[in-house]
This record gives structure tokens, C-alpha cells and sequence, in this order.
């Protein structure tokens, strides 16, 4: 266990009204105290109280900044050491330099992650907790924040844990009727009572995964890509969604020479909305890289928006682009739906394959409503309930109860094969283990170092 003290900017980069200095570490107040002028010495004030003064800069014994001092004392702090918060003005050369004379007093620059990963280390949080302080802060969604909020407050790795505990007790029961058969008093664990135990906790792993797709969108968001010909309405569909003007609108086909990205909240479901160059074939160099962007959208896109006019029979092009998407998920969209209709409709929706189509007016502001009904009943069958507390939306815990589940069939087909106890536990006991990876409690240390790599400096 690390027992130096760390420090870091723990507010974003940039102007704002206040910056803040976090410290945390045995040496937290101690550090502070000695370049810190105020009414209160900081030694001798109440745990999580906010002081007033100056820090002084040790080299010169001037004022470096005026400053509210927070004061948190172990153990009940976020990462259950002192910490100490020095509250600056908003603005990089202000906090860069309380933070300058923090680390020439002693305290190390902190690593991404660190003061998260070390409440996780002393056992203020699991790692899925843990995981979840990072869902929180990227957030798109109130539904989003919510799923990430009950994660935070332990909800999941309860969950966990119980059916751990369930698989720890059949797996107690053989190793006691293996090595002590002497003990009458003990109950024997039979075939029947592990398949019941091993059913019990199979059937729960497949519940959090039914319902886990929908946790990963809202925590990855759906990556949505807008396409068609030129000048069909596709960058006023991504205005209209965004309910801006990101996009150029002009009379002009050919006007979006590169991709648009923009994140946009429709019905809870986080779209990253990708306006793409018009597909066509063209002389144009710098419209034709566009158009290859576009269609390298097409391979990655989760929801393709397929856009066509309906003031226009069908083209080359637009059936060139039904073949393209014919294996993904897509919507139709019926642009210019107040024009003259020289669009063949039973064409469309025999090359739609009963996906939905949507007619709007873009230009009449008409059809945005039933667009977005459409993209929430394609992603959530059911109303989303945010407070459920078995939401799973991290690819990481997805993929270790996959192997979960896995372990627990391969016992169950052992069971039903007739094999001794001894060889089904073994199975069971790596189901055990790959929830165990969830919360953290049979991580290995290379995974630990990577996961919280991944949060941000101050966090």
C-alpha cells in the first residue's frame, strides 16, 4: 500500500470560477499546513471544515493565492485517507501554481486514477464502483447518470456478491463431504443440489444479460450514422435532432464534404449522431474523400438513418445504399413528405424488409416526434427503469459473466453426464472467480492498473 502523500488539479482545464488543488495521503494536512496562512492553523481544525486564506509561496514568503482549504480526516474520506482540497481562483496559472508549491513540499504528482484506484485499495469501494465514478463523470443521459449513480452506491456488486456467496456454499458443501466423510451432522451434497443451486444462479446471470444491452447503450450511447444522397436533408435532420444548426443547409448538393459528429439525448438513448458527406460518385478530390468517410461509417455505425426524398423516384445510388445496409440496423426516413410524392412506396418498404420508416417534413419541422419514438422502441422494448439495481452497462462485466454463464452450463452438462462432485466443482468454482473479477475481489493487478489508467488525472 502506497503511503506517500499525492496531489493533482482535480477541476477541468480552463477559465472558470474556481480551481482546485486535491491532496490525499498521510501527509495531506501536514504538507498544507506549512504553506498555508490563515485565522486557523490547519492542524487543530474539525474534520471537513472549509478555512480562509493564503498560500505562501516558501521560496519568497509572499502571497502565491487566496484560498478556501478543505480539511477531510481519515477514515471517513473518499479515498479513507486525509485529504485536503485547496480551493483557487478559476485559471490555469493560479492553480498550476498552488500546485507547484504543493509538490516542491513533498507531495508526488498523481497518476490517472489514483485517488479513486486507492479507495478502491483501502476498501472504500469495489471495483465496480469504481468503474462507475468514471460511468458518472461521462454521462450523457439523465437515465445514464441514474444507472451509474445506483452502481456507485453498491448496488451491482451487492447483487454479485450474493450469487458469489451462493456458489461459495455449494462449493463449501463438496469440499466438506469430500474431506471430512466421517461427519454424519453434515449435509451431503448431492447431484440434485448442486444442479438446483447451479440452475439458481445460471438463470440470474442470464437475466442481468438480457437486459445488459440496453445498460451498454446507455453508457456507450448508440454510434448513429446519417446517410443518403446529396442534398436528400440529411444535414437538417442532424439540426433537427440537435435542435441547432451544426450542419450547412444549402440548396447545393455536395455542401457536407466531411463527417458531423455531435451527441444528441432522444428518449434516455444517447445517439452520437454522425452527419455524413452525400454517397455519389464524384470528380470532386476533396468530396470524394468525404464520401469514402462516409461509407467507412456504414462498417462501424450501431443505427444507420437512411435519408431519401421523397420528391424523387428511387436512383442508382439509393438502391447501391439499401444493399450497403441491408444487414444492419436502420431506419428509413422519408424526407420532403409536403412535396409531390414521385417516390415508388412499395419499392421502399420491400427493400426496408419491414425495418421501420418514418415521413417527415424537415423544412415543416413535421415527423421529429415519430423519428424519435421509433429510435426509443428500436434500442428499449420496455420502458427503461434506471433504479433497476442490476443494470449491467460495462462491456468488462458483460464479457465476465458471459464466461459465467459458460462455467456454470459446462457443470450443469457435467451433472447431467454423471460426474463425480469433485470434477462439477471445478467449473463452478471458475464461474466464482469470473464474478469475483466484477467487484474486484480476484483481479489481477495488471487489471487493476489498466482499468484506472483509464480516469482522468484528478480523479
Amino acid at each position: 500500500m502506497d503511503t506517500d502523500t499525492i496531489t493533482a488539479i482535480s477541476t477541468p482545464v480552463g477559465e472558470g470560477a474556481i480551481s482546485i488543488v486535491r491532496l490525499s495521503g498521510p501527509d495531506a494536512i501536514n504538507i498544507t499546513a506549512k504553506i498555508f496562512r490563515g485565522v486557523n492553523n490547519l492542524h487543530n481544525v474539525k474534520s471537513h471544515t472549509m478555512n480562509y486564506g493564503n498560500i505562501i509561496d516558501p521560496n519568497t514568503n509572499d502571497i502565491a493565492e487566496e484560498v478556501l482549504v478543505s480539511v477531510m480526516r481519515a477514515p471517513k474520506t473518499y479515498t479513507k485517507e486525509d485529504i485536503v482540497e485547496i480551493n483557487c481562483h478559476g485559471g490555469m496559472v493560479a492553480v498550476n501554481r498552488v500546485l507547484e508549491i504543493v509538490l516542491s513540499e513533498g507531495a508526488r504528482l498523481a497518476e490517472p486514477g489514483e485517488f479513486t484506484k486507492r479507495a478502491f485499495l483501502n476498501g472504500r469501494i469495489d471495483l465496480s464502483q469504481a468503474e462507475a465514478v468514471m460511468d458518472l463523470i461521462r454521462a450523457k443521459t439523465d437515465e445514464a447518470m441514474s444507472v451509474a449513480l445506483k452502481q456507485m452506491d453498491g448496488r451491482l456488486s451487492k447483487h454479485i456478491k450474493k450469487l458469489r456467496q451462493e456458489l461459495l456454499e455449494a462449493i463449501a458443501h463438496v469440499e466438506v463431504n469430500i474431506d471430512y466423510p466421517e461427519y454424519d451432522d453434515v449435509e451431503e451434497m448431492s447431484h440434485d443440489m448442486m444442479q438446483t443451486k447451479t440452475k439458481e444462479v445460471h438463470a440470474d446471470i442470464e437475466r442481468l444479460l438480457s437486459i445488459a444491452r440496453q445498460g451498454k447503450i446507455l453508457r456507450e450511447g448508440v454510434k448513429t450514422g446519417i446517410i443518403g444522397r446529396p442534398n436528400v436533408g440529411k444535414s437538417s435532420l442532424m439540426n433537427a435532432l440537435v435542435q441547432e444548426n451544426k450542419a450547412i443547409v444549402t440548396e447545393v448538393p455536395g455542401t457536407t464534404r466531411d463527417i458531423i459528429e455531435e451527441y444528441v439525448n432522444v428518449r434516455g438513448v444517447p445517439l452520437q449522431l454522425i452527419d455524413t458527406a452525400g454517397i455519389r460518385e464524384t470528380e470532386d478530390v476533396v468530396e470524394r474523400i468525404g464520401v469514402e468517410r462516409s461509407q467507412q461509417v456504414l462498417t462501424e455505425a450501431d443505427l444507420i438513418l437512411f435519408v431519401l426524398n421523397n420528391n424523387e423516384p428511387l436512383t442508382d445510388d439509393d438502391l447501391q445504399l439499401f444493399e450497403a445496409i441491408k444487414e444492419l440496423q436502420f431506419i428509413v426516413i422519408i424526407n420532403k413528405s409536403d412535396l409531390k410524392q414521385r417516390l415508388n412506396m412499395d419499392q421502399v418498404k420491400q427493400l426496408a424488409q419491414n425495418q421501420p420508416i418514418v415521413n417527415m417534413s424537415l423544412v415543416n419541422d413535421e415527423g421529429i416526434e415519430q423519428l424519435e419514438e421509433q429510435i426509443a422502441q428500436t434500442f428499449f422494448t420496455s420502458d427503461l427503469d434506471a433504479s433497476d439495481a442490476a443494470y449491467i452497462s460495462n462491456i468488462r462485466h458483460i464479457q465476465l459473466l458471459k464466461r459465467a454463464k459458460k462455467s456454470l452450463e459446462d457443470a450443469m452438462d457435467s451433472l447431467k453426464a454423471g460426474m463425480p462432485l469433485d470434477i462439477v466443482q471445478i467449473d463452478v468454482t471458475q464461474a466464482w472467480e469470473f464474478l469475483g473479477e466484477i467487484v474486484g475481489d480476484t483481479a489481477s493487478e495488471a487489471l487493476i492498473d489498466q482499468l484506472f489508467s483509464q480516469f482522468c488525472l484528478g480523479k
